[in-house]
């Protein structure tokens, strides 16, 4: 079969799965407009503002459309949130003090906490949690990719004071979480420990189920705008969404103490991110339409994939074991070769910062670095795996994928028949 002809015969293996994509776009939809609809957006709330920003209506409703979402008390909506990353620190800087234990739940947390957290052995980075004092554990999945409760509980110490959880796989070779697994682990935490807070790092994952880690009992939920909830028009941000008093320390870390949420201007419009979280739903929907497809693809030229392609979802993100440097870099190269940002530029192996290995990254977006728009990207290590992401829309994800193939085939590093 040609490659059009492969990605054809695996579009029409999708069919249900698709229309199970649809229904949850649908209720996403509706949590969004239900949000919007009881806080009476309207045209008073894009406009910019500057100085202090007190009393910036715009940027309070947003964080209160948020809170509504996540079903929680508060939220942090900000576009001086950088990334996710940034998020997340903002998070474990403004939730413990020092001498404090943090615990992972879910085993190694993402690549670019490590020097934030002070991971391996040696001199504590700069401005990290080791050097405030602050000791880290982690407990790692089941077998079967589960958060594993009894040794969790067991890792407890006197000093706990918040235990951490990565929804997404990450460059991690497990599954990813669905929201509804966290029920168990935070209803142990709130009723044998009381005073251990629970924190997910809910990257990729908005509007990919039904409801968010925060239904299920997580005392806070972050993540970034220029990923799932920025629907790919967010230009920048992150948001923090939880229990008040938790929210409180935690924008004392992104402003100052006594201050919090009342300052923060924006000079841009606010349209884009309310507008990109109407799109969010949707938008997310054809990016998971775009990682099926390519798990299919892939699944039928004998590689490793996860998740399968029939598999419910937990997040937008496709690992696919490439296997040789050399497919996954041509593979990278041909996703940007498809987009329509920077198209003419291949990207290569470098050393980006906050990663310990070389990463490749195609990125050809319209907001710089947005992974709900369509990218690939991998540590170069081995099996040499691509995390594919995002697709703003599903006809974009079905071309680069095939151009990717068609890179994949010029270069050498894959046959098909």
């Amino acid at each position: 079969m040609t490659i059009e002809e492969r990605i054809t015969h695996a579009e029409a293996g999708l069919k249900d799965v698709f229309a199970r994509i649809d229904h949850m776009e649908e209720i996403g939809t509706r949590r969004v407009l239900d949000a919007f609809r009881t806080h009476e957006i309207a045209y008073r709330h894009f406009a910019p503002t500057t100085g202090y920003g007190y009393d910036d209506v715009g940027r309070d409703t947003l964080e209160k459309v948020f809170a509504d979402l996540f079903g929680t008390e508060a939220a942090i909506v900000r576009p001086q949130i950088a990334s996710g990353t940034h998020a997340i620190s903002l998070c474990l800087f403004g939730l413990l003090l020092p001498g404090d234990h943090v615990l992972s739940a879910t085993g190694k947390p993402y690549d670019t906490l490590e020097d934030i957290i002070g991971m391996g052995e040696g001199t504590a980075p700069v401005g990290s949690l080791k050097e405030m004092g602050v000791v880290y554990d982690q407990v790692e999945l089941t077998d079967a990719g589960e958060i594993d409760l009894d040794a969790v509980e067991r890792a407890i110490t006197p000093k706990t004071t918040l235990v951490i959880a990565q929804r997404s796989r990450g460059y991690a070779w497990r599954p990813s979480l669905m929201p509804e697994k966290f029920a168990p682990l935070a209803a142990m935490l709130h009723e044998k420990h009381p005073g251990v807070r629970l924190m997910v790092d809910n990257c990729y994952g908005e509007f990919v189920c039904e409801k968010e880690p925060t239904h299920y009992g997580a005392d806070v939920c972050v993540g970034s705008l220029i990923k799932n909830p920025g629907g790919g028009l967010a230009p920048t941000g992150g948001y923090v969404a939880g229990r008040k008093d938790a929210i409180e320390r935690i924008a004392y870390r992104l402003t100052a103490p006594g201050i919090g949420l009342e300052v923060g201007s924006y000079a841009g419009s606010y349209q884009p991110f309310y507008q990109g979280l109407f799109m969010a739903p949707h938008t997310v929907a054809q990016a998971i339409k775009t990682a099926c497809l390519a798990a299919r693809v892939f699944e039928e030229l004998g590689m490793t994939t996860t998740p399968p392609a029939d598999e419910p979802r937990a997040d937008i993100i496709q690992a696919i074991q490439m296997e040789t440097p050399e497919r996954l870099v041509a593979f990278c190269q041909g996703i940007q070769m498809a987009s329509p940002v920077d198209s003419m530029a291949l990207p290569e192996p470098w050393d980006m910062p906050g990663y310990r290995d070389q990463v490749v990254m195609a990125a050809g977006t319209f907001v710089a670095g947005a992974s709900v728009e369509l990218s690939a990207d991998a540590p170069m290590r081995a099996p040499f795996t691509a995390y594919m992401q995002g697709g703003l829309t599903y006809s974009h994800g079905r071309i680069a994928l095939k151009t990717a193939l068609e890179r994949m085939v010029k270069q050498g590093a894959l046959a098909i028949d």
